[in-house]
């Protein structure tokens, strides 16, 4: 317990993984891992930097003396310059080129980009361990017919597997936009004040080709292969945007799935794992919520509503800059990940624990496959030489009054009322030869198959890709 406010987010929801990736200690070592990147190229491209120097950094970046930066900062109003100061501190024989040409947001920016992107390869590794699962499921009831919904209402079969395979082809369409999104993620650099890099043509004494060179080693360092052509004194806020509508875009899939969970637990079709001890209600013992789905559900909208904030933030960037987007990215950005970190774990503990109800799902099949069935009815008695017209209105009447018992609670039976009806010339024999359910799925086996197919490289390569470490 604490006297303090702690974010649900980190105290209940998100992985240690994620978790680290944006503690304080991640930021502020690859700050100083940039400032060890910049000092290294510009000694490489001619400044008046010793490897002494570079080395005496490199050794320090971890040992962050958190109590200097802060005295400091209170004193100069100014966090990088406090962590400029706590690091000249450890390494004096370095303080004098910490920076050198720099301005704060070559570390603040190009820091985030890095713990960004690194947080949007691990969200990647998280969709495709649900996508797995899903597409196990989905396999699993390929071909097991359930009833079909549109609207809400009793409709055409479908399968278990084919409606998995609904949720996973909406998944598979949030992998796509992940990977285009860490395919055009660039890096700052180090571009000055208001992106003209002004002070490294006086460092360079006007040597263009060295800026670039300086800027190419550096995201190499990082692992980019390009930085933005043009910026002002930050990276563009665009990439923000394209960020949080990813995520945005997997926590819509995500309710969406667990939304359905939750409809077809309510008709006991299907539910989300219940641990032998646990505890659907305070007062109502027998009850077993859907509470990880509703999880789902609450946090998704909570990513949903957040990706409004980058959008606001990218259209009102004045000129060069302006400083109203830092408050905001520093909560909307890291807290939309680990949002969106917790969503993906709970899917993948609903997804590997869903239980099937196969008699349930059966039954419901059973009571509502005499309506649907009753076009294939209407072929086979013109094939026994009914008139068409005169099995339309006999089928139709006999539906009518199944479906007005049904809704008065009283016991009906569609089946033996058609069988009765001579004109139709079919024996309940041959009636019960059209109910078999797996006639009305269609090509339900073959396009879950088909989906499941696309989805195996995908799958394998994420498999092979471990998660980067921290803090390299």
């Amino acid at each position: 317990m604490t006297d303090r406010y702690e974010s649900p987010l980190s105290t209940r929801y998100a992985s240690e993984y994620m978790l680290k990736l944006f503690s304080s200690d991640t930021r502020y070592t690859t700050w100083r891992r940039l400032w060890v990147s910049l000092a290294k190229a510009e000694m490489r491209l001619g400044l008046p930097i010793t490897k002494e120097q570079v080395k005496g950094l490199s050794d320090h970046i971890d040992d962050i003396d958190y109590e200097c930066v802060r005295k400091r900062e209170k004193e100069v109003r100014h966090d990088v310059m406090a962590h400029v100061y706590a690091y000249g501190q450890v390494v004096p024989e370095a303080a004098g080129i910490i920076h050198l040409g720099a301005t704060s947001c070559y570390v603040t920016d190009n820091a985030d980009i890095i713990i960004y992107r690194d947080a949007l390869r691990y969200i990647k590794g998280e969709l495709v361990k649900v996508m797995s699962l899903l597409s196990d499921f989905a396999d699993k009831y390929k071909a097991m017919p359930t009833l079909g919904y549109t609207h809400y209402q009793p409709a055409q079969l479908v399968t278990v597997g084919k409606r998995a395979s609904l949720w996973l082809q909406d998944f598979l369409s949030d992998y796509k936009e992940i990977e285009f999104a860490l395919d055009n993620f660039k890096f700052l650099g180090c571009r000055g004040t208001t992106g003209t890099e002004a002070s490294f043509m006086d460092l360079f004494g006007g040597d263009e080709t060295k800026i670039d060179d300086m800027n190419e080693l550096i995201a190499k360092d990082f692992g980019f292969d390009e930085c933005f052509s043009v910026c002002g004194q930050t990276y563009p806020r665009k990439l923000d945007s394209r960020i949080l509508n990813v995520l945005s875009s997997i926590a819509q899939s995500a309710y969406r799935m667990a939304n359905d969970i939750r409809l077809l637990q309510h008709d006991r079709q299907i539910e989300e794992p219940f641990e032998k001890d646990q505890i659907g209600s305070s007062a109502m013992a027998y009850k077993r919520n859907p509470m990880r789905s509703e999880r789902i559900c609450s946090l998704s909208r909570y990513i949903m509503a957040d990706n409004s904030n980058a959008a606001m933030t990218a259209s009102t960037q004045w000129l060069e800059r302006t400083l109203d987007d830092s408050a905001n990215r520093r909560i909307s950005i890291p807290e939309g990940f680990l949002a969106c970190d917790a969503v993906l774990r709970l899917a993948q503990n609903v997804v590997n624990g869903l239980v099937v109800n196969e008699k349930i799902v059966e039954k419901t099949v059973m009571d509502y496959l005499p309506f649907i069935a009753t076009e294939n009815i209407m072929m086979e008695a013109v094939k026994k030489g009914a008139d068409r017209q005169e099995a339309h209105e006999i089928i139709r009447q006999c539906s009518m009054r199944a479906t007005a018992l049904m809704k008065q609670g009283e016991p009906w039976d569609l089946l033996s009322d058609l069988a009765q009806q001579k004109e139709l010339k079919l024996s309940a024999e041959d009636i019960k030869g059209i109910l078999d359910p797996k006639l009305y799925i269609g090509r339900c086996p073959s396009q879950v198959t088909a989906l499941i197919e696309k989805i195996k490289p995908i799958i394998s390569e994420e498999e092979s890709i471990e998660v980067a470490e921290i803090n390299l």
